[in-house]
């Protein structure tokens, strides 16, 4: 894919290798609005052209890397399309990139998200930022647009606040993992376990409050990047069940379809987890 960095926007030419729409309606961010992206401290807004697609940026360099830009996905496409499963979800979301957010941010965000729909998530994220985050605002010129928002809060900032805060911000039973999560960690170790083995992460991950085994995959695909993990949803369940036998193991299944994917796996269960939950 070709893109050039020209001051405070990344110009992106072609469209069979970003779309943003895929990338943002496939369950891996909820800090989004519109075509308007939120990560950290930082903004992008995302406009499409004739030609491809303009990233307007708070930062472009943090974004070249959030959006994983210098990854070739024509390849991995490539790749995963000789198995026949594979060609129509990757026909269909073909613009989907894996998205490299910020760590923390993402082991918050996928905790909270733990048997609970996407609009109740943006909404305790968007509370949570709005009690916690430093407000922000970027003008953009060439948009002639202004951006106000709140960043998302500092580790130090969420251990301050006591366990209630969290039920008033409507977190329900979510609000004691949180808690207890936030005095089980520090940013330096978790900065420091990218260093690990998926499997070796993977136990430190579900050691801790509020993490079970689809929310440890889903930070180690989109915190860590780790793309020989395979999360398993309802979405994924019923896409097994139809297309390899039947079984509700999640565990199983996980297993199964990393042993098949190996390290292409992360980039298949995004283009197959769209697909189905869009049919």
């Amino acid at each position: 894919m070709n893109y050039k960095i020209l001051d405070n926007v990344i110009r992106i030419e072609g469209k069979k290798d970003f779309n943003i729409r895929h990338i943002l309606d496939c369950g891996q961010i909820f800090a989004y609005q519109n075509n308007i992206v939120y990560s950290n401290q930082d903004v992008a807004v995302i406009s499409e052209t004739e030609k491809g697609f303009d990233i307007y940026c708070s930062d472009c360099y943090y974004f070249e890397n959030f959006f994983d830009l210098k990854t070739d996905y024509s390849k991995i496409k490539d790749k995963l399309k000789k198995e026949k499963l594979l060609k129509k979800p990757i026909e269909f979301g073909n613009g989907i990139r894996i998205l490299k957010n910020d760590i923390f941010e993402v082991m918050i965000s996928f905790i909270i998200s733990a048997n609970n729909n996407i609009k109740r998530i943006q909404l305790i994220l968007s509370k949570l930022r709005e009690a916690l985050g430093k407000k922000c605002e970027n003008f953009f010129k060439n948009l002639d647009m202004k951006i106000e928002y709140y960043a998302f809060p500092t580790y130090e900032k969420l251990l301050s606040v006591d366990e209630q805060f969290f039920i008033d911000i409507g977190c329900g039973y979510r609000a004691k993992y949180l808690y207890n999560f936030l005095r089980q960690i520090s940013m330096e170790e978790i900065s420091n376990w990218k260093n690990l083995s998926t499997e070796e992460l993977k136990s430190k991950l579900i050691s801790l409050s509020g993490i079970g085994p689809k929310v440890a995959d889903c930070i180690l695909l989109f915190g860590y990047a780790k793309m020989d993990v395979f999360p398993v949803d309802t979405w994924i369940n019923q896409m097994y069940n139809q297309y390899f036998e039947p079984s509700n193991n999640r565990l199983l299944i996980r297993k199964n379809l990393v042993s098949r994917y190996k390290d292409l796996s992360g980039y298949a269960q995004q283009y197959l987890f769209y697909y189905q939950r869009s049919k």
